[in-house]
């Protein structure tokens, strides 16, 4: 415990990691860009600068608190370098707030306002950057990007994937993806987080809003629309209403008045992915096959083990998720109750990921040149959607989901946050291997916010060993230690977004996330103890539909509608890129493999040390030197191809015997 004096006040502080973290508990909104509390430190926007006594200007962010500091946060001089800062930021910033889908929530807007700029004294950007729409689920604008780093470290550190980072120097140094790709060319698992925490207008949601209204205002065609669980605890935030309070009863009068045919819960299918998957783990358990069972509900952790560990790929559930099972669902049984063709169902999801839109492009999930989710639209989306009509939401009076696929337990409602998943299966489980029903806190264990919790619990004799993750580092640290054999797991649970889906990109932007994760997780476990059942097993209409369509989980029936398989994915796309190449035709072709795999196991530096020992050796006239990228075998990198000669598990230190390789082939005296 100790006391600074900040602006005249003396204030307490106990365990804050830096100056910036006391002054706000102090109640002074001190502005920043590139502070946030779950990313490492940057301190590259001087924003949070503030006035020590006897020290002089300094970045709060970067400064440890310490008893006895007289701090001042707002003076003429501080004042002025914040206003400069902004002008600068500004001046080399593409000013066309009107049309920007941040517009109302974009920081440096709010900041401008906020100090007053009224002029920018330093003309405007001399250049501009095309646009990258190459992602299916989020836009790339170089022009709005005020290099605050943001989605660098948080692709880096909370996801390790690291797909974007600065490139170039001086005037010309920019955020893009490797060598320059578009995003939809490079690994990218399009959970979204970069655009969740950027600042401003420069990476964003793929809007599909104008889809959604033509698809709606189409007199042939018949709209259903499904709500995820995340959606109902997060919407409200964009009317003022509450974090965390439910308004699943608003959203379906809203779709209802906007023209939208039938409203269904994605919670239904929900209850139908605990069955299935409980049917799949207990079955894994008996036969003893590939050990731990992985989730499969999250698009962006699917298309992660796709990319990086497809060696795990049979660990996958086969079970598709929520979303893809209520589209399979709707276009392949539930248009024909209506009476009308599957081709003239359109089906649109409103999500709280952006890997959901991802998700609904795969080929697996194509049937006859037609998708069987048309359509997602996130939380922002809907929201937007709904101001266009011109309703006010918070005064709309509520109406009930439509059925059968509108009613739900709160196993189903849980899957919106980490922990959810397992904790609705376990309470089937429990009953399947019992033969009764858990305790109303049996499996409560498995919840929590932390990267990642491991929970050994008891069934009947078994003992299940338990993994729960959010967040793709976390993932990433727990596979590795499965793969050298220091973990032992029966499930893992992975959520690529803190939180679950409740964090999910698409969510309305939060300026305390993690508070706000926390009122959204909370109000999904209060829907779930305040709802009837809390069983999957329990919902009469999922009881209904197996008897009509299913027949029973596992069955043949339910593995054509609800299940489906995955592959091993390149990390990057396109051509290979020339290192160096001599001027006569080359004698040897040598390619090293960056693809995202080999690059984290060194594979650039290994590139460019051959590249200088191939010169030192003068063979540059002889050898023609690529970077390739995927070799498609991920698990044995690096991975170097010499002529037709594939060699893995490549070191710098290798290079010695690289260069033997390429003189044998050259036939060249061997040294």
């Amino acid at each position: 415990m100790g006391i600074m004096t900040i602006n005249g006040q003396r204030t307490t502080f106990s365990d804050e990691n830096n100056v910036l973290e006391v002054i706000r508990n102090a109640g002074i909104d001190l502005p920043t860009f590139c502070y946030h509390s779950e990313l490492s430190v940057y301190g590259a926007c001087r924003m949070c600068m503030v006035e020590v006594e006897g020290w002089g200007t300094v970045a709060a962010c970067h400064t440890p608190p310490e008893d006895g500091l007289v701090i001042r946060t707002n003076s003429a001089e501080l004042r002025h370098v914040r206003k400069v800062s902004l002008e600068l930021l500004l001046a080399n910033h593409e000013r066309e707030c009107t049309t920007c889908s941040r517009s109302g929530s974009c920081k440096l807007q709010d900041l401008a306002q906020r100090f007053g700029i009224e002029h920018i004294r330093f003309g405007q950007r001399d250049r501009k950057s095309p646009i990258d729409a190459s992602s299916p689920s989020l836009v790339r604008d170089p022009n709005k990007c005020i290099l605050c780093g943001d989605c660098v470290r948080m692709c880096e550190e909370v996801q390790g994937i690291g797909v974007l980072d600065f490139a170039h120097r001086g005037s010309q140094i920019t955020v893009s993806p490797a060598f320059g790709k578009d995003l939809g060319d490079v690994e990218c698992v399009n959970c979204g987080q970069c655009a969740a925490i950027c600042p401003t207008g420069a990476l964003t949601v793929k809007s599909q809003t104008e889809r959604a209204w033509r698809a709606i205002h189409d007199p042939d065609t018949t709209v259903v629309v499904q709500i995820a669980p995340a959606v109902r605890v997060s919407i409200g935030e964009e009317f003022n209403l509450a974090s965390g309070q439910s308004v699943t009863g608003q959203i379906a009068a809203a779709l209802r008045i906007m023209g939208v045919d039938y409203v269904f819960d994605t919670s239904f299918t929900a209850d139908l992915t605990v069955l299935e998957e409980t049917h799949e783990l207990l079955g894994r358990l008996q036969n003893q096959e590939p050990l731990p069972h992985f989730t499969s509900c999250c698009p962006a952790w699917v298309k992660f083990v796709e990319q990086y560990y497809p060696e795990f790929l049979d660990n996958l559930s086969t079970c598709r998720s929520p979303q893809q099972m209520f589209g399979s669902l709707a276009k392949h049984r539930y248009s024909q109750d209506l009476g009308i063709s599957a081709d003239n169902m359109y089906v649109i999801s409103v999500m709280p990921c952006t890997a959901k839109k991802f998700e609904a492009q795969r080929d697996e999930f194509q049937q006859s040149s037609r998708a069987d989710v048309d359509l997602v639209l996130t939380t922002q989306e809907l929201a937007r959607m709904i101001r266009e009509e011109g309703l006010a939401f918070e005064h709309l009076e509520p109406t009930s989901m439509d059925m059968p696929f509108g009613f739900a337990t709160g196993a189903g409602v849980i899957f919106g946050v980490t922990g959810g998943v397992s904790e609705a299966v376990l309470r089937h489980a429990h009953e399947e291997i019992t033969g009764r029903q858990p305790q109303p806190k049996a499996f409560e264990a498995v919840r929590g916010n932390d990267g990642t919790r491991r929970v050994d619990l008891k069934i009947g004799e078994q003992t299940l060993r338990l993994a729960v993750v959010n967040g793709l580092a976390q993932a990433t640290e727990l596979l590795e230690r499965i793969k050298s054999g220091e973990e032992s797991i029966d499930v893992l649970e992975v959520m690529a977004c803190p939180g679950g889906c409740i964090g999910g990109a698409g969510q309305p932007i939060a300026n305390n996330r993690q508070q706000t994760q926390e009122r959204r997780s909370n109000g999904l476990y209060r829907e779930d103890k305040t709802l009837q059942l809390h069983q999957s097993k329990q919902n009469p209409m999922v009881r209904d539909v197996y008897q009509r369509w299913l027949g029973e989980p596992g069955s043949a029936k339910s593995h054509a509608l609800l299940h489906t398989h995955y592959g091993s994915r390149r990390r990057i796309q396109g051509e290979s890129m020339d290192i160096a190449s001599s001027k006569k035709p080359a004698a040897v072709e040598v390619q090293v493999c960056v693809g995202t795999s080999c690059y984290l196991k060194g594979s650039l530096k290994l590139l460019r040390t051959l590249t200088d020992q191939v010169e030192a050796a003068d063979l540059t006239e002889n050898v023609k030197l690529r970077g390739a990228f995927c070799c498609q075998q991920c698990a044995s990198g690096p991975m170097v191809i010499v002529g037709d000669d594939v060699v893995s598990g490549v070191t710098p230190g290798h290079v010695p015997d690289l260069l033997q390789r390429i003189r044998e082939q050259l036939e060249l005296p061997v040294s």
